[in-house]
């Protein structure tokens, strides 16, 4: 009983025997990868296909090829005076058309006309002014990775310098550097951290609400970034959300851990060009709850619901309007009330001696407009407005002393509204003088308006009871950052990125100028070294500002200026097969003017952003230090001949120091991170069935901690901690194991997918915080999730 679901699905696959077997085809555009105009009469082939199939992209750079057989295909593009580039194993199933979109180089050196032939590095960026520290990835990779979930966050936790927090969250640290320093951005728009049951102060949460259906190619930056982003001091998610097909309409249903999905794209009108893509989910958590899965949440069951979308308008010149937008709404109540005492809850984040309640959304809308001026100038222009709240109500739990124990009395203990609204515009330039040279400039505003109220119940010596506010505000301020970014070929061999970034905060009249620079020498075909450095700034989390002292009268943080960082990495590439890559990387990362406390402490800000709190500090002065440093190494086999292979290792050390001047670790650091994934797919008696098989192996550092002072808890009925001794313990060392299996049908006009995810097949118990429970007096282990078993079923026609 407890998986019918997931045999349910799988007997659906008979169904496949109804249909026969098709082909599909595959569009896309292709651009000038620095002024991205588009480029007409580029010839797109499909090697190895006989007869060859193949297709010239039209004045807008478009192109279409028909009749290719469902599989694997690589992918040559051509086009006089760029360098020619391939696109290996892009995988067409028969349900959907597949979009390629390419951008080219133009050449340093083009003789008689003659195109300059090149090895495609399969891991350039869409942004190529990153020199180091810079990774792409598609949706495929989303998918395909073990234990990702559809997730790019939890994807992203396989490379080089790239931890997790929490099984049971998609936070991320980067070499050492709290998941707060990371800056989402969207189609060129900056934005609130887009997962459901987020936080203010937090940049991740348990399930994410982008939907990986909807992106395209998109970057992933873990350091010494370009000028063109600011606002950030771990790295960037760049993501891209897909046009619709505008030629066709095309249906997706999905159904699996993260809900239940439903897809739909094509031509708003039939023979223009204008497109869209909406996709919608509903969680199916109740339903996995039934079968008893445990993801973390004990009895609780999480409830959210999200909405992608993204519209295409044509212009002339090459132009276009979009609108684009996400949203969702997301809900849970642990309840400690009904906690069943006579066995472990499996709860990660509830409590037996308290009732939470949580709500939260999240929204994003925006319109962008492109336009391509002349053959080397384009402009995009993209206005959005977003939103987030959260809303949470505690009530603490009085329990008697019967075996087991019953509920005595409950009390409302805290309460948390926070609202915050941003609106947001981005201007971007893209102009080249020549082959060799090239600009960007830019301009982001960013103003928020905010409505921010929690306080805590508190008991005085004389027993009158009272409220103390924590953080209490309205108000607004504004975030303006403008950048130029140049980038200079000396030769095919050598390229040097320079830019500049500056930006202003309204609220402390905060100002920063962030000067960057990276230089690349492939000295080789095949080998390169890359060297990147900058200086970077952030703004804290908008709530810190208004955190009122104890008497509750001011907001005592509104002075508070940017933290700033100081990126320096150098890196070694080495692509010794087509397929192949190796890379080693070193780093140092210095920061300062972290927000401590003026008193003598440990705290520092820098440990803050890893859960749903915000710390409750005031009177912060932006006095404290950090350091970051560490090696890493990555070799890569990509995706070729049905199998790839992923291994990556970080050894680092991340501290800090609060007002107290003494070196400490920081919360994340583990020390040392090794990742081992790969997969292999066969082709069953045709190649319209697939059967595949990932595997990955994880092990890291344990999570540091601050030990707990028994005795103080015992007397004060609630955890006290040894806060001269901050972080200076760590728990066992993390160890992981994941298996994906998956099976795929292409037939005429449809795929099915029939996906089994299980995580933590060994069931090893990774310990994920320690607690002190006051009603018994003890300190208690609480463990990361146990085996899990994520099925998924996916239809696409």
């Amino acid at each position: 009983m407890k998986y019918f679901v997931l045999s349910t699905i799988f007997l659906l696959a008979g169904l496949s025997q109804i249909f026969s077997q098709g082909q599909q085809s595959i569009r896309g555009t292709v651009i000038d990868l620095d002024s991205k105009v588009p480029i007409p009469g580029a010839n797109i082939i499909i090697i190895g296909s006989d007869p060859i199939l193949g297709a010239t992209t039209d004045s807008n750079g478009q192109y279409v090829i028909n009749g290719v057989t469902t599989g694997r295909h690589t992918l040559k593009v051509r086009s006089i005076g760029y360098d020619e580039i391939m696109s290996t194993n892009a995988l067409v199933l028969s349900g959907k058309q597949l979009e390629l979109n390419f951008e080219m180089k133009e050449s340093l050196v083009v003789l008689n006309e003659v195109v300059v032939s090149s090895d495609h590095d399969k891991t350039e960026l869409n942004n190529d002014l990153t020199t180091v520290s810079g990774r792409t990835f598609n949706i495929e990779e989303t998918s395909r990775f073990a234990g990702s979930r559809n997730d790019v966050s939890r994807m992203a936790q396989n490379f080089a310098g790239v931890s997790n927090v929490s099984d049971a969250r998609n936070d991320i640290v980067i070499r050492g550097n709290s998941p707060a320093g990371l800056l989402w951005r969207l189609n060129g728009i900056d934005i609130p951290s887009p997962n459901h049951f987020s936080s203010f102060g937090s940049t991740g949460g348990p399930v994410s609400m982008l939907n990986n259906n909807t992106l395209t190619k998109s970057d992933f930056i873990t350091a010494a970034f370009p000028a063109t982003y600011g606002n950030a001091i771990g790295g960037v998610f760049d993501l891209q959300m897909r046009s619709g097909n505008s030629l066709k309409r095309e249906y997706l249903g999905q159904i699996g851990f993260n809900g239940l999905e439903f897809g739909a794209e094509g031509p708003i009108k039939k023979g223009k060009q204008a497109s869209f893509m909406i996709n919608y989910r509903y969680s199916t958590l109740q339903i996995f709850k039934a079968v008893g899965l445990n993801f973390g949440t004990g009895s609780a069951v999480p409830n959210y619901q999200d909405l992608n979308f993204k519209f295409n308008f044509p212009t002339a010149k090459a132009g276009k309007f979009s609108i684009f937008g996400l949203g969702g709404k997301s809900s849970i109540s642990f309840l400690g009330s009904e906690t069943d005492f006579s066995k472990s809850n499996g709860n990660l984040y509830g409590d037996e001696n308290a009732d939470l309640y949580d709500k939260t959304k999240t929204g994003v809308i925006g319109v962008s407009h492109s336009y391509v001026f002349s053959p080397n100038t384009s402009y995009k222009l993209t206005l959005a407005a977003s939103g987030t709240q959260t809303l949470i109500n505690i009530d603490s739990l009085n329990w008697t002393n019967d075996t087991p124990p019953k509920l005595n009395s409950s009390t409302p203990f805290f309460n948390q509204a926070f609202t915050q609204f941003q609106n947001s515009a981005h201007l971007v330039v893209n102009h080249k003088f020549s082959a060799s040279d090239m600009i960007v400039a830019g301009a982001i505003i960013n103003a928020y308006r905010v409505d921010f109220a929690d306080s805590v119940a508190k008991i005085s010596p004389s027993m009158n009871n009272y409220w103390r506010v924590i953080t209490k505000g309205s108000g607004n301020s504004t975030l303006t950052q403008g950048y130029l970014n140049w980038q200079h070929r000396f030769s095919e061999k050598l390229t040097l990125n320079l830019g500049a970034h500056t930006q202003y905060f309204s609220l402390g009249n905060a100002m920063a100028v962030e000067p960057r620079g990276g230089m690349k020498y492939q000295f080789t075909p095949r080998q390169s070294i890359s060297i990147g450095a900058g200086i970077h700034n952030q703004i804290q989390a908008l709530p810190v500002y208004y955190i009122k002292t104890n008497e509750g009268l001011a907001n005592s943080n509104q002075n508070l200026s940017f933290t700033r960082s100081k990126h320096l990495a150098v890196a070694y590439d080495f692509n010794f097969n087509r397929d192949f890559r190796l890379k080693l990387e070193t780093y140092y990362q210095s920061i300062d003017k972290a927000p401590v406390e003026q008193t003598s402490s440990p705290f520092s800000m820098l440990n803050a952003g890893a859960d749903f709190t915000i710390p409750d500090k005031f009177n912060l002065v932006n006095k404290g230090i950090g350091r970051n440093y560490g090696v890493e190494f990555t070799l890569e086999k990509f995706y070729s001949q049905q199998y790839y292979f992923l291994l990556t290792s970080s050894l680092f050390k991340s501290e800090y120091q609060g007002s107290d001047q003494i070196w400490r670790s920081t919360a994340f650091n583990g020390g040392y991170i090794v990742n081992l994934l790969g997969g292999k797919e066969w082709n069953l008696k045709s190649k319209d069935r697939t059967f595949g098989f990932s595997l990955k192996f994880t092990t890291a550092g344990g999570r540091r901690y601050t030990p707990i002072d028994v005795q103080r808890s015992m007397a004060a009925g609630q955890t006290i901690y040894l806060n001269d001794q901050a972080f200076s313990q760590q728990y066992p060392a993390y160890f992981r194991t994941d298996v994906r299996i998956v099976y795929r049908v292409n037939k005429n006009r449809i795929t099915m997918e029939w996906v089994l995810d299980v995580q933590n097949v060994t069931n090893h118990q990774n310990i994920f915080v320690q607690s002190f429970n006051p009603r018994t007096g003890t300190i208690n282990n609480q463990y990361q999730l146990g085996i899990f078993p994520v099925p998924q079923f996916r239809i696409l026609f």
